[in-house]
């Protein structure tokens, strides 16, 4: 590792027609960026690969067209316009292959830029609070360019890269950026508890960020010998931990440990990441890979939705044409959950978008709306207003299931179209 003075002298190895892959989630290496995308201003058809990033995303502004394109392979808020007005692409892939694709050679990086702490005595850095795809990137691109940053967590797990390891690096002493969920309303209460009244004791738990997730994790300090195996490690699951809910005593797997790829949220939350041996960070070919999940004891997978057809179809990326985010690990864990001894799959979703004034159970989605989980793939749906479980059911039994958990506002108008369908007669 050569240690430089600047973040430009660090960037230099860049040329035209690289690909560079962005360390994701809260470890976006931001100096590293901003003097890449500054250095692109002289060179073409830089290609930026990267997750969400919790970073500002300068190099898909659109005078940086012709010198930098960004491949999402997931979409977040900071790239989003990028991507829907054509000036960004994106590539659908469940979570749990991405690091296939540089591995084999789908994708072969010639950066990796990403953030570490500072080398141990053995020479060894750490990837911080994320190692889902950057394991991978940091393992098969040509160059790897870091931040070594005082702050970032030195976490357990498969996240340690040696010094040898690194082309360049630069040092930088910056707090992660943190990320605050608004408290649960009354809807997504609802909701949490619903959920939450199909999860037993000793349950293993996957759920992702926001305010529905947390309500279901707020309803559970109650249990007891619960585990966490998820992708993502959320200020709500650190509270149930701090709540002695979480023991992870009874998991088949990683017992009596927290696994996850990476966490977002509070200052807090990284610092409990900090040198704490019960939690690991592995890639997302380990935490999402569907056999392993189905090898947890009673896998339970919480995820989301933007809308659900009556016959069961979820779409969970896009509205419409429009590419709001990814496949994600959604379809990742529902494979395994329903294959998990006692293990359950939830979608959960509000009933209603747009202060009530839309169904997101709907008669049919929207042209170009992308499936997520298939109809086949579906297994428990919660609204505020019930849980039905569609497995096994056949299509007049989903329509009627889900306009029974669908708004009372709804109702009506979907039943009609359950028999326009000729789902019902």
């Amino acid at each position: 590792m050569r240690v430089v003075s600047t973040p430009e002298e660090a960037v230099a190895p860049i040329e035209s027609g690289h690909r560079v892959y962005l360390h994701e989630a809260a470890m976006a290496p931001v100096s590293l960026i901003h003097a890449m995308t500054e250095r692109a201003r002289a060179l073409r058809d830089v290609e930026v690969v990267h997750l969400h990033t919790n970073a500002p995303a300068p190099y898909v502004a659109p005078d940086m067209v012709g010198h930098v394109r960004h491949n999402a392979l997931f979409v977040g808020a900071n790239v989003r316009e990028a991507v829907q007005s054509g000036r960004a692409d994106f590539t659908p892939v469940f979570l749990s292959e991405v690091p296939s694709l540089f591995r084999d050679g789908t994708l072969p990086l010639d950066v990796a830029m990403v953030q570490v702490s500072p080398p141990n005595r053995h020479g060894y850095c750490r990837l911080g609070t994320s190692v889902a795809c950057a394991r991978a990137a940091v393992d098969h691109a040509r160059v790897v360019i870091a931040e070594i940053n005082e702050q970032v967590p030195r976490t357990d797990g498969n996240s340690a890269v040696h010094v040898d390891r690194i082309t360049l690096a630069v040092h930088v002493d910056r707090a992660l950026p943190e990320h605050h969920d608004e408290p649960p309303g009354p809807v997504e209460r609802a909701i949490g508890a619903l959920v939450a009244a199909q999860i037993p004791d000793g349950a293993t738990l996957q759920m992702g960020i926001g305010s529905i997730p947390d309500a279901v994790l707020d309803a559970l300090h109650s249990r007891s010998d619960l585990g966490i195996h998820t992708e993502m490690f959320s200020d709500g699951v650190l509270r149930l931990v701090k709540s002695g809910a979480v023991t992870g005593a009874r998991k088949t797997r990683f017992k009596n440990r927290v696994v996850t790829s990476f966490a977002m949220g509070s200052r807090a939350l990284y610092e409990h990441c900090d040198h704490n041996a019960s939690i690991e960070f592995h890639p997302s070919d380990v935490v999402n890979d569907a056999v392993e999940i189905a090898s947890q004891h009673a896998m339970m997978a919480i995820n989301s939705a933007i809308a659900i057809d009556l016959t069961g179809q979820v779409c969970a990326d896009s509205i419409g044409d429009r590419i709001w985010s990814g496949i994600g690990g959604q379809m990742d864990f529902v494979r395994g959950a329903v294959q998990s001894p006692g293990g359950k799959a939830f979608i959960a979703l509000p009933s209603t978008a747009k202060n009530g004034t839309l169904s997101r159970i709907v008669p049919r989605l929207s042209p170009g709306s992308g499936v997520v989980t298939t109809r086949g793939h579906v297994q428990w749906v919660v609204t505020e207003h019930g849980a039905v479980n569609l497995r096994g059911r056949s299509l007049r039994e989903r329509a009627d299931m889900l306009i029974s958990i669908a708004h009372p506002d709804f109702r009506a108008e979907l039943r009609a179209a359950a028999v326009e369908r000729k789902l019902f007669v």
